[in-house]
């Protein structure tokens, strides 16, 4: 995942059209730790074409204010430069890709 630190940055990757998710955490949070080589295995294994990025909250209070982040981790899924879902803290990978299947390959065909 690369580490996003200004807005603009992300922006241009959103407005590109591509299948884009940001995954915010934060340095002390175990549960961002875990979930976050998870989530990274299974998207570039069943979706290759997403482009992965990663906020650090603490470090980029701007950016998170901006996407109106309040807990983490959180991640957001943008298709067609649109934001298409937001997942929280708790959620279940398997269930995760399952969801994203059907508008990332109408999307991406």
């Amino acid at each position: 995942m690369t580490q996003i630190t200004n807005l603009e940055q992300l922006q241009n990757s959103i407005n590109s059209g591509k299948p884009t998710l940001v995954y915010f955490s934060g340095e002390n949070c175990s549960v961002c730790k875990v979930l976050k080589p998870k989530i990274k295995q299974e998207i570039k294994k069943t979706f290759p074409k997403f482009e992965l990025f990663e906020v650090q909250t603490d470090l980029n209070k701007e950016l998170t204010a901006h996407f109106m982040i309040f807990s983490i981790p959180a991640t957001l899924i943008f298709f067609d430069s649109k934001e298409f879902k937001r997942f929280g803290r708790n959620m279940s990978v398997s269930l995760f890709i399952e969801e994203l299947k059907r508008p990332y390959y109408l999307m991406s065909e």
